[in-house]
Protein backbone atom coordinates (compact mmCIF):
# COMPACT_ATOMS: atom_id res chain seq x y z
CA UNK A 1 0.00 0.00 0.00
CA UNK A 2 0.87 3.42 -0.77
CA UNK A 3 0.77 6.01 1.55
CA UNK A 4 1.26 9.78 2.37
CA UNK A 5 0.82 10.79 6.02
CA UNK A 6 0.72 14.45 5.37
CA UNK A 7 -1.54 16.36 3.38
CA UNK A 8 -3.99 19.45 3.50
CA UNK A 9 -7.93 19.19 2.25
CA UNK A 10 -7.88 23.12 1.56
CA UNK A 11 -5.34 25.44 -0.28
CA UNK A 12 -4.97 27.60 2.90
CA UNK A 13 -6.01 27.61 6.54
CA UNK A 14 -7.86 30.78 5.37
CA UNK A 15 -9.47 29.00 2.70
CA UNK A 16 -13.13 27.46 2.92
CA UNK A 17 -13.33 23.72 2.13
CA UNK A 18 -14.31 23.41 -1.47
CA UNK A 19 -15.86 19.86 -2.26
CA UNK A 20 -14.62 20.05 -5.76
CA UNK A 21 -11.31 21.29 -4.95
CA UNK A 22 -10.57 18.25 -2.73
CA UNK A 23 -12.24 16.21 -5.38
CA UNK A 24 -9.59 16.85 -7.84
CA UNK A 25 -6.99 16.55 -4.78
CA UNK A 26 -8.30 12.96 -4.79
CA UNK A 27 -8.05 11.92 -8.68
CA UNK A 28 -4.31 13.82 -8.93
CA UNK A 29 -3.42 11.60 -5.51
CA UNK A 30 -4.67 8.22 -6.99
CA UNK A 31 -3.25 9.88 -10.59
CA UNK A 32 0.12 9.77 -8.66
CA UNK A 33 -0.32 6.39 -7.31
CA UNK A 34 -1.54 6.82 -4.26
CA UNK A 35 -3.74 4.28 -2.62
CA UNK A 36 -4.10 6.41 0.99
CA UNK A 37 -3.64 9.12 2.83
CA UNK A 38 -3.53 10.88 6.06
CA UNK A 39 -5.43 13.97 6.07
CA UNK A 40 -3.61 15.99 8.60
CA UNK A 41 -5.01 19.96 7.80
CA UNK A 42 -4.08 22.61 10.30
CA UNK A 43 -6.50 22.29 13.34
CA UNK A 44 -6.52 25.85 13.43
CA UNK A 45 -7.90 26.24 9.82
CA UNK A 46 -11.25 28.08 9.18
CA UNK A 47 -14.11 26.12 10.22
CA UNK A 48 -12.48 22.64 11.16
CA UNK A 49 -15.50 20.43 12.08
CA UNK A 50 -17.11 21.42 8.96
CA UNK A 51 -14.44 20.48 6.68
CA UNK A 52 -15.34 16.51 7.96
CA UNK A 53 -19.04 17.49 8.17
CA UNK A 54 -18.95 17.92 4.31
CA UNK A 55 -16.67 15.02 3.71
CA UNK A 56 -19.48 12.95 6.11
CA UNK A 57 -21.52 14.28 2.65
CA UNK A 58 -19.05 13.36 0.02
CA UNK A 59 -18.07 10.14 0.99
CA UNK A 60 -18.86 7.01 3.22
CA UNK A 61 -16.83 6.57 6.36
CA UNK A 62 -16.23 2.80 8.03
CA UNK A 63 -15.25 3.85 11.14
CA UNK A 64 -11.45 4.18 10.44
CA UNK A 65 -10.92 5.66 6.88
CA UNK A 66 -12.78 7.63 4.19
CA UNK A 67 -13.69 5.63 0.91
CA UNK A 68 -13.12 8.50 -1.08
CA UNK A 69 -13.29 6.56 -5.11
CA UNK A 70 -11.19 4.25 -4.10
CA UNK A 71 -8.53 6.21 -2.15
CA UNK A 72 -8.37 5.81 1.63
CA UNK A 73 -8.24 8.34 3.73
CA UNK A 74 -7.60 8.48 6.93
CA UNK A 75 -8.54 11.33 9.80
CA UNK A 76 -5.99 13.67 11.26
CA UNK A 77 -5.07 16.89 11.96
CA UNK A 78 -1.75 18.95 12.49
CA UNK A 79 -1.43 20.61 15.75
CA UNK A 80 0.64 24.00 16.93
CA UNK A 81 2.13 23.47 20.29
CA UNK A 82 3.62 25.90 22.55
CA UNK A 83 7.19 25.84 22.26
CA UNK A 84 7.27 26.20 18.64
CA UNK A 85 6.87 23.44 16.21
CA UNK A 86 3.72 21.38 15.10
CA UNK A 87 2.54 17.39 15.88
CA UNK A 88 0.40 15.31 13.12
CA UNK A 89 -2.40 13.52 15.01
CA UNK A 90 -4.03 10.57 13.10
CA UNK A 91 -6.31 8.15 13.97
CA UNK A 92 -10.51 7.70 14.00
CA UNK A 93 -12.73 10.47 12.86
CA UNK A 94 -14.79 10.62 16.48
CA UNK A 95 -11.15 10.55 18.69
CA UNK A 96 -9.79 13.61 16.26
CA UNK A 97 -12.82 15.63 16.46
CA UNK A 98 -12.53 15.42 20.38
CA UNK A 99 -9.37 16.25 20.91
CA UNK A 100 -10.15 19.05 18.42
CA UNK A 101 -12.53 19.80 20.91
CA UNK A 102 -10.34 19.86 23.68
CA UNK A 103 -7.89 22.50 21.74
CA UNK A 104 -10.63 24.94 21.24
CA UNK A 105 -8.91 27.09 23.86
CA UNK A 106 -5.37 26.93 22.12
CA UNK A 107 -6.10 28.00 18.34
CA UNK A 108 -4.48 31.30 18.46
CA UNK A 109 -0.92 31.86 18.28
CA UNK A 110 0.45 32.83 21.62
CA UNK A 111 -1.86 30.72 23.32
CA UNK A 112 -1.13 27.14 21.94
CA UNK A 113 -1.07 24.17 24.24
CA UNK A 114 2.01 23.36 25.41
CA UNK A 115 4.14 19.87 24.47
CA UNK A 116 3.76 17.53 27.04
CA UNK A 117 -0.11 18.51 27.53
CA UNK A 118 -0.75 17.22 23.89
CA UNK A 119 0.93 14.47 24.12
CA UNK A 120 -1.01 13.40 27.47
CA UNK A 121 -3.86 14.55 25.35
CA UNK A 122 -3.46 12.15 22.08
CA UNK A 123 -2.35 9.64 24.06
CA UNK A 124 -5.75 9.68 26.24
CA UNK A 125 -7.76 9.06 22.64
CA UNK A 126 -4.66 6.51 21.17
CA UNK A 127 -4.09 9.27 18.58
CA UNK A 128 -0.61 8.12 16.57
CA UNK A 129 1.57 11.14 16.98
CA UNK A 130 3.89 12.23 14.30
CA UNK A 131 6.54 14.74 14.56
CA UNK A 132 6.10 17.45 11.86
CA UNK A 133 9.00 18.50 9.82
CA UNK A 134 12.11 18.49 12.95
CA UNK A 135 13.89 20.86 10.96
CA UNK A 136 12.24 23.70 9.39
CA UNK A 137 13.55 26.60 10.31
CA UNK A 138 10.49 28.64 11.18
CA UNK A 139 8.77 25.65 13.30
CA UNK A 140 11.63 22.92 14.51
CA UNK A 141 11.22 20.38 16.79
CA UNK A 142 14.81 19.29 17.51
CA UNK A 143 14.98 21.94 20.07
CA UNK A 144 12.49 20.25 22.92
CA UNK A 145 13.61 18.11 25.12
CA UNK A 146 14.19 14.16 24.42
CA UNK A 147 12.26 13.04 27.27
CA UNK A 148 9.41 14.37 25.39
CA UNK A 149 10.40 13.63 21.92
CA UNK A 150 10.78 9.93 22.58
CA UNK A 151 6.67 9.82 23.07
CA UNK A 152 6.10 10.46 19.72
CA UNK A 153 5.18 7.56 17.22
CA UNK A 154 7.87 8.97 14.26
CA UNK A 155 9.12 11.91 12.80
CA UNK A 156 8.30 13.63 8.78
CA UNK A 157 10.49 13.31 6.01
CA UNK A 158 8.98 16.01 4.72
CA UNK A 159 9.01 17.44 0.75
CA UNK A 160 9.10 21.36 1.41
CA UNK A 161 12.07 20.81 3.40
CA UNK A 162 13.80 18.32 0.86
CA UNK A 163 13.22 21.22 -1.39
CA UNK A 164 14.71 23.91 0.69
CA UNK A 165 17.47 22.01 1.99
CA UNK A 166 18.30 19.14 -0.35
CA UNK A 167 17.97 15.87 -0.26
CA UNK A 168 20.86 14.28 1.31
CA UNK A 169 21.42 17.52 3.75
CA UNK A 170 17.79 16.75 5.24
CA UNK A 171 18.88 13.22 5.64
CA UNK A 172 22.19 13.96 7.50
CA UNK A 173 19.82 15.90 9.65
CA UNK A 174 16.63 13.80 10.26
CA UNK A 175 18.35 10.25 10.18
CA UNK A 176 20.83 10.77 13.04
CA UNK A 177 18.38 12.65 14.93
CA UNK A 178 15.59 10.17 14.82
CA UNK A 179 17.81 6.82 15.34
CA UNK A 180 18.96 8.75 18.32
CA UNK A 181 14.91 8.71 19.68
CA UNK A 182 14.36 5.69 18.54
CA UNK A 183 11.83 6.68 15.63
CA UNK A 184 10.95 5.70 12.65
CA UNK A 185 11.37 8.40 9.67
CA UNK A 186 7.98 8.54 7.50
CA UNK A 187 7.13 10.39 4.62
CA UNK A 188 4.66 13.34 4.11
CA UNK A 189 4.13 15.46 0.93
CA UNK A 190 2.47 18.31 2.88
CA UNK A 191 0.60 19.38 0.16
CA UNK A 192 -2.05 22.14 -0.14
CA UNK A 193 -2.36 22.02 -3.81
CA UNK A 194 -2.32 18.76 -5.86
CA UNK A 195 0.91 19.62 -8.29
CA UNK A 196 2.50 18.12 -4.67
CA UNK A 197 1.53 14.43 -4.50
CA UNK A 198 3.75 11.70 -5.45
CA UNK A 199 7.08 13.71 -4.09
CA UNK A 200 7.62 11.54 -1.30
CA UNK A 201 6.38 8.46 -0.65
CA UNK A 202 5.55 5.74 2.22
CA UNK A 203 5.51 1.99 0.37
CA UNK A 204 4.17 -0.36 3.08
CA UNK A 205 4.55 -4.53 2.67
CA UNK A 206 1.32 -4.91 3.85
CA UNK A 207 -2.30 -3.35 3.25
CA UNK A 208 -3.58 -1.71 6.24
CA UNK A 209 -7.27 -0.94 7.15
CA UNK A 210 -6.77 0.90 10.38
CA UNK A 211 -4.09 3.54 11.69
CA UNK A 212 -3.26 0.79 14.46
CA UNK A 213 -2.02 -1.69 11.73
CA UNK A 214 -0.65 1.56 9.77
CA UNK A 215 1.30 2.50 13.31
CA UNK A 216 2.27 -1.74 13.81
CA UNK A 217 3.70 -1.78 9.98
CA UNK A 218 5.95 1.75 10.28
CA UNK A 219 6.89 0.44 13.88
CA UNK A 220 8.11 -2.51 12.86
CA UNK A 221 9.61 -1.14 9.42
CA UNK A 222 7.09 -2.70 6.81
CA UNK A 223 7.85 -0.01 4.56
CA UNK A 224 10.17 1.71 2.66
CA UNK A 225 10.51 5.59 1.64
CA UNK A 226 10.75 7.11 -2.13
CA UNK A 227 11.87 10.21 -3.31
CA UNK A 228 10.90 11.30 -6.35
CA UNK A 229 13.27 12.62 -8.92
CA UNK A 230 10.62 15.10 -9.97
CA UNK A 231 10.63 16.10 -5.92
CA UNK A 232 11.88 20.04 -6.77
CA UNK A 233 9.61 20.80 -9.80
CA UNK A 234 6.52 18.77 -8.26
CA UNK A 235 7.04 21.18 -5.03
CA UNK A 236 8.20 24.56 -6.18
CA UNK A 237 5.46 24.39 -8.83
CA UNK A 238 2.92 23.83 -6.12
CA UNK A 239 4.44 26.80 -4.25
CA UNK A 240 3.39 28.82 -7.18
CA UNK A 241 0.34 27.87 -7.96
CA UNK A 242 -0.75 28.27 -4.20
CA UNK A 243 0.81 31.67 -4.38
CA UNK A 244 -1.07 32.83 -7.14
CA UNK A 245 -4.49 31.23 -6.09
CA UNK A 246 -4.10 32.56 -3.05
CA UNK A 247 -2.97 36.35 -4.36
CA UNK A 248 -6.39 36.03 -6.33
CA UNK A 249 -8.27 35.59 -3.23
CA UNK A 250 -6.67 38.34 -1.49
CA UNK A 251 -4.80 36.44 0.40
CA UNK A 252 -1.20 37.59 2.32
CA UNK A 253 1.49 34.85 2.70
CA UNK A 254 1.60 32.82 5.98
CA UNK A 255 4.67 33.29 8.44
CA UNK A 256 6.14 29.81 7.12
CA UNK A 257 5.54 30.58 3.23
CA UNK A 258 7.46 33.91 3.92
CA UNK A 259 10.44 32.69 5.97
CA UNK A 260 11.20 29.34 3.80
CA UNK A 261 9.81 29.01 -0.04
CA UNK A 262 9.01 32.81 -1.01
CA UNK A 263 11.98 34.45 -0.72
Amino acid sequence: MIIDLHTHGKLSKKSVFDPEYFRQMVYEAKENGLDALALTEHFNTLNFFGMYAALDEMYPYNGHYYDADGLKIFPGMEVDIAETGHILLIGRKEEILEVRAALEPYTREGHFIPFRQLLDLADSRGLWKIGAHPFRRSTPLHHLSPELLVRLDAVDFNAKDIYVQGEEAYRALITPFAAGLGLPVIAGSDSHQCLQYGSVLNKLEVTCETMEELRAAVRLGAYTLEVSHCLPVKVKASVMMKKLLKEMRGEAPSRDEEAEYLV
